[in-house]
């Protein structure tokens, strides 16, 4: 018994943090903690890590019964190793706690883990900052991804530590508070009522939160309405920071441009949301034919549409343009 209990904890770290053996030149394998929590992550260093340099940093989340450098991993799925290596900046990857949830989720349809200075979203919180401690990193462009239920995480983040991260990429996920919203009558939850919970759990560290939002039109995890109902979300909370009124006093406007499928390659509408000073809070992808899975041509894992356009390359081109004044 006690022979096979070891053999079945060796199993399940290997499958949450990886094998050691696994790890490249750059990556670092590190815990945080927090009033007798911990939080496992794995750091990237691009060639350029100095030191001295201060980088921008990438917080990638990932999704359900993935893990974040273990098995099926989000370090996999998106290679955002290779890009980071190629412009230069840091990606941290953290793994859900063992045993917090049967496949692995993020808890990003709890109530109690909405909120600031507490739950997830303390601890993540707290990973970056001591990424930013630990190597300099600029904390000014610290920007959070997520997939699916990492998705959920990552918004809840930016709406809790709107003062962390500069952006937020959401991929097959869906808005802050989503789990007030019943599937079958969504209607009777509107957007602009979580806008409210999502603005006011900002509180005076209230900021316009550049988004982008990708989707698959044939995901049946996490329906395309939930992504279009994250935009609405998101159009309502920028309204609300504006002036503190549903008004459209930003006056938005969006411009949509479509890219056909080419061999081998899905089609998708591009979206940009504007506001009237020329700013662009929100863009989004909708992905022709894509289900549930994170879109790029050359990530492993079980989750990855490689038909579809590179999300790990419109993540960086999206949050480079961002930094928190």
């Amino acid at each position: 018994m006690a022979a096979l209990t070891m053999t079945t904890a060796a199993a399940t770290a290997a499958f949450q943090f990886g094998m050691p053996w696994a790890m490249h030149a750059g990556d670092r394998n590190q815990v945080f903690s927090s009033n007798g929590n911990h939080q496992r992550y794995q750091v990237h260093l691009p060639p350029h890590y100095d030191g001295t340099a201060e980088l921008p940093v990438i917080i990638a989340i990932h999704g359900c019964g993935m893990t974040g450098f273990g098995w099926n991993s989000m370090k996999a799925t998106t290679q955002f190793n290779s890009l980071a290596d190629r412009e230069g900046f840091i990606v941290v990857y953290p793994t859900q706690r063992l045993f917090r949830d049967a496949v692995n989720c993020w808890d990003s349809t709890d109530p109690r883990e909405q909120h600031r200075g507490s739950g997830e979203p303390a601890l993540l919180a707290g990973v970056v900052r001591q990424v930013i401690d630990d190597y300099g990193a600029d904390p000014r462009r610290v920007h959070v991804v997520g997939a699916s239920s990492g998705a959920g995480t990552a918004v809840i983040l930016a709406v809790t530590y709107p003062d962390v991260f500069a952006t937020v990429t959401s991929v097959a996920g869906g808005e802050y508070g989503l789990n007030q919203v019943h599937p079958e009558d969504p209607d009777a939850t509107p957007p602009e009522y979580t806008a409210r919970q999502a603005w006011a759990q900002m509180g005076e560290r209230a900021r316009h939160v550049p988004m982008l939002v990708i989707q698959g039109d044939d995901d049946e995890v996490v329906p395309a309405s939930v992504a279009n109902r994250l935009v609405a979300q998101w159009t309502a909370v920028n309204d609300l920071i504006d002036d503190g009124m549903l008004n459209h006093s930003l006056r938005m406007a969006d411009e949509t441009h479509v890219v056909p499928s080419t061999s081998g390659r899905r089609a998708y509408t591009q979206t940009t949301r504007t506001a009237a000073d020329g700013l662009s809070f929100i863009e989004s992808y909708l992905v022709e034919g894509m289900g549930h899975a994170w879109p790029g041509p050359s990530g492993s894992g079980l989750f990855v549409d490689h038909a579809g356009p590179d999300a790990t390359a419109l993540t960086w081109d999206f949050a480079r343009r961002y930094s928190i004044s």
